[in-house]
């Protein structure tokens, strides 16, 4: 039996190898790649490497073996995730994995936003296939934020389209850790996490923070969506993400993403991450 990641060279999925190094042997982990070269490093350490794509069936064949105990961390190619979803739930249940634990989205089918449309359909496949499962609802990160740290400084201002919703966000590695902890825990099969952050803040209560640890006075500049979505295609963002982008905050606004029920922390153990620390920790990272 092992444990697997796939997506393991993305952002999260190496944030989860790293915690389970922690946790567990290097020779019991495998690691779920499209590139080998991108996970050389892995393989350095110990870690078995496999490759697949979600977009090719056929490569899923032989990556699950029975009883694995799986982070299935989904795809990002909006349009064609269910169809990729699906070919990797099969895989795994005629591979008879152990748990197939999967990265949803917080409130799950309660969730409007379109952003949430495949990740709900995906739970439904997922439960409709037998397989043993691990819902992880992440709710939105401190980095969907603070990655933008750089452009929010240039332009003088936070924009959005959240109004005065509040999001309850928490750190990447607080989800890759909650993650890592069920992979190798027990008594998480069929459960649901609602996971989010400790606290929901509002667009404007981070450019108060943003403001406060930069000395800069930073507003918070809510648009309509339509400019909004308008505003990000002239930076280069892609018209289908803009606009799911766009419409996660019209999600933000009604609620959705606000809720704090705790799951994340008690699976930790600790408090999540405060926004707080990780706008400081983005901010060491730009230049001077």
């Amino acid at each position: 039996m092992s444990i697997v990641v796939t997506g393991a060279t993305g952002a999260l999925g190496r944030l989860v190898i790293e915690e389970l190094l922690k946790r567990a042997d290097p020779g019991d982990l495998v690691a779920v790649a499209r590139d080998r070269a991108k996970a050389a490093d892995l393989a350095a350490r110990g870690v078995e490497i496999k490759i697949a794509d979600y977009g090719r069936p056929e490569t899923l064949q032989g990556v699950f073996a029975a009883g694995d105990r799986v982070l299935f961390i989904s795809g990002n190619e909006a349009g064609q995730r269910l169809t990729q979803h699906r070919a990797v739930i099969d895989a795994a249940r005629e591979a008879g994995v152990g748990l197939l634990a999967y990265t949803s989205v917080l409130g799950g089918p309660t969730a409007t936003f379109s952003i949430a449309e495949e990740h709900i359909a995906t739970e439904q496949a997922l439960l409709a296939s037998g397989v043993p499962y691990c819902l992880l609802r992440n709710g939105w990160y401190h980095e969907n934020y603070t990655g933008a740290l750089a452009t929010t400084l240039k332009i003088g201002a936070v924009v959005g389209s959240a109004d005065d919703g509040r999001v309850a966000t928490a750190a990447r590695r607080d989800y890759a850790e909650a993650a890592a902890i069920v992979l190798t825990g027990s008594g998480h099969e069929n459960a649901v996490y609602e996971l989010s952050g400790d606290t929901a803040w509002t667009m404007a209560e981070y450019a108060a923070e943003v403001s406060r640890q930069t000395g800069r006075k930073i507003p918070y500049n809510d648009l309509p969506p339509e400019r909004y979505v308008a505003l990000m295609v002239e930076a280069g963002v892609p018209a289908l993400g803009a606009q799911m982008v766009a419409d996660a905050d019209a999600g933000i606004a009604r609620g959705e993403l606000a809720a704090t029920p705790g799951d994340l922390s008690r699976l930790l153990g600790r408090p999540t991450t405060p926004i707080a620390e990780s706008i400081a920790e983005a901010l060491k990272q730009l230049p001077a």
